[in-house]
């Protein structure tokens, strides 16, 4: 998709605007063979990095920290899958995860006074419940709408390797969110473009109709 000329990506040398998502000129369509044959390697290469670092860091893994938070498999399919989606773009990949995670471990935390342990536990599935609706009203307001946010704000709730991680959930899911959108940057960029707006889509230049009449 190109962009506007007013762009200020347009200002960076070509070299570097590329990487960033900016075209002069639209882009020629793929053919659906080649989009597949990116979809595939860019979606392999971001859930491989995330694990790697989750994984086999031992500042992660000595805190317990999952190998991968599973709703980032959902963003791949929209990152790597369909770059141009609205939904893909890093305003939602990065807000839509956050506030759904700061969303799910507030509501989860708060059910978590219950008189006992047995009541929270008895109750950890409203908690789910009330947090993704919360969440997706949150990413309403904020536009920031991102649908695999709504698993990150149930998984507070519902897995105990997430409720562990306390507050350090919100930092875990902001790096995830970097590498994610690291690789798309780097491998969408090479045939596809990645992304087509940063933070709203560029609004189309009104047109000044001439007077009636006028030559």
């Amino acid at each position: 998709m190109p962009q506007p000329a007013g762009n200020r990506l347009a200002r960076l040398p070509p070299w570097i605007s590329r990487w960033l998502g900016y075209r002069s000129s639209p882009p020629k369509p793929l053919p659906s063979p080649v989009n597949y044959f990116w979809s595939f390697i860019t979606a392999f290469c971001g859930l491989l990095v995330l694990q790697a670092i989750f994984n086999y860091s031992e500042y992660f893994t000595s805190r317990h920290v999952p190998g991968i938070i599973a709703s980032y498999g959902a963003s791949a399919v929209l990152v790597y899958g369909m770059p141009q989606a609205p939904l893909a773009q890093p305003r939602a990949l990065f807000g839509g995860h956050f506030l759904s995670a700061l969303v799910g471990i507030c509501i989860t935390k708060l059910f978590s006074l219950m008189p006992s342990a047995s009541q929270f536990e008895s109750l950890r599935w409203l908690a789910a419940s009330l947090s993704t609706a919360i969440a997706i009203v949150v990413m309403q307001v904020t536009d920031t709408t991102h649908p695999p946010a709504g698993a990150t704000a149930l998984l507070p709730a519902v897995d105990m390797d997430v409720w562990n991680l306390s507050w350090y959930f919100l930092p875990v899911v902001l790096l995830s969110s970097t590498m994610i959108m690291v690789v798309a940057l780097l491998l969408n960029n090479i045939q596809r473009v990645y992304p087509t707006f940063w933070i709203a889509p560029a609004t189309p230049a009104k047109v000044q109709q001439k007077p009636a009449g006028s030559p």
